[in-house]
């Protein structure tokens, strides 16, 4: 069975966008459209053929991205997760863990998430990692991890005493012995994507044993990676632009008034300008690539914005679609931030037009 993407569109359009909203706000619902999309190999995206993935080539998953964000954020980010721990799990020279987790990863049967955005701060590690017989002892907290009660394993990370970073797979429950523990707060009471169960985890000296590691990465490998992957969650930003478009073209199709026609004619001629400089960036600088992340980031907010604009009043409503886009947009201008993107954010956004009304 091969992937496509007009298969995904389809499904995604007529089982996931009907129940968006509900999906933001129902962890039980999320978790059942998850496992959905395992039941059609869909999680399985970054993970080689020979291991039950569909491997597919990085245009394909973008696009992926891009429309699963155009229905359901939450969903979305939420999947995103899983996905990046499956490609994780693939570089690794763990030939065990890859054979125990990755052909029941792509349809669902084990569900992994990530936990590793930490090590982009600066400062003293959250997580430390001391190098004991038969593996590691860690020591500190993971700040966020998505999918507490849907998720059943995660990839954590720590930092060595050279500054080099340990990855490793630990279990998604809490776990207490005489010597040492692994504790999860409760869900954060996030203003969007709150059905994702974002935790934050305690380890008191918890020990992670080399059969479980998956590799360890020279000092500051994360923000390298960042570098070369600027534009990765640029296509999520895209996604949420367009669901804000689509809200506010169902609305100019049921009112008379030419303005609304104007607005989203605009705004789609943007949003596909960008679109099509994004997805032709590969070969660019990594300023450049820097500003069109921007972009979409700014595109995202104000197509949200003028989804809220032309529902009025209603779109006040936690229930109503614009809302959760607003809030979705939220989401998708901080994830993966890092103190350029945020940079670049900024500058973006306080462009001068200052005596221009």
């Amino acid at each position: 069975m091969s992937f496509s993407l007009d298969a995904v569109e389809s499904y995604l359009r007529d089982r996931i966008l009907p129940q968006a909203n509900t999906l933001d706000q129902n962890a039980v619902a999320l978790r059942a459209a998850f496992l959905a999309l395992g039941q059609q190999r869909w999680l399985g995206l970054k993970i080689p053929a020979i291991w039950g993935g569909y491997e597919v080539n990085a245009i394909a998953f973008q696009q992926f991205q891009e429309a699963i964000a155009r229905v359901s954020g939450a969903l979305a980010f939420l999947q995103a997760q899983h996905q990046s721990a499956g490609a994780f799990i693939s570089r690794s020279q763990n030939h065990e863990l890859k054979q125990e987790y990755l052909p029941r990863m792509a349809m669902g049967e084990i569900a992994v998430g990530v936990g590793f955005s930490h090590l982009r701060r600066a400062g003293s590690p959250l997580l430390k990692a001391l190098p004991v017989e038969g593996g590691y002892q860690l020591h500190g907290t993971i700040p966020w991890i998505t999918g507490y009660s849907i998720f059943q394993w995660f990839i954590g990370a720590a930092v060595l005493p050279d500054d080099c970073a340990v990855y490793g797979m630990m279990p998604f429950v809490p776990q207490q012995t005489a010597t040492d523990s692994l504790h999860f707060s409760d869900p954060m009471a996030l203003a969007a994507m709150t059905a994702t169960n974002t935790v934050t985890a305690t380890l008191n000296h918890w020990f992670l044993p080399q059969t479980q590691v998956l590799f360890t990465t020279p000092a500051n490998a994360i923000h390298h990676n960042d570098v070369q992957n600027v534009l990765q969650h640029s296509f999520y930003a895209l996604g949420c632009a367009r669901a804000g478009l689509d809200v506010v073209e169902q609305v100019a199709q049921r009112r008379s008034q030419p303005f609304l026609h104007t607005a989203y004619a605009a705004l789609n001629q943007e949003l596909t300008t960008c679109r099509q400089a994004i997805y032709q960036a590969a070969a660019q600088s990594f300023g450049d690539r820097l500003q069109l992340r921007a972009w979409a980031i700014e595109l995202a907010g104000r197509c949200a914005h003028a989804a809220v604009a032309v529902s009025a009043g209603a779109a006040n409503s936690l229930h109503h679609p614009a809302q959760r886009i607003y809030r979705e947009s939220l989401v998708f201008t901080v994830a993966g931030q890092t103190p350029a993107v945020m940079e670049a954010t900024l500058h973006r956004l306080t462009r001068s037009k200052m005596g221009h009304l």
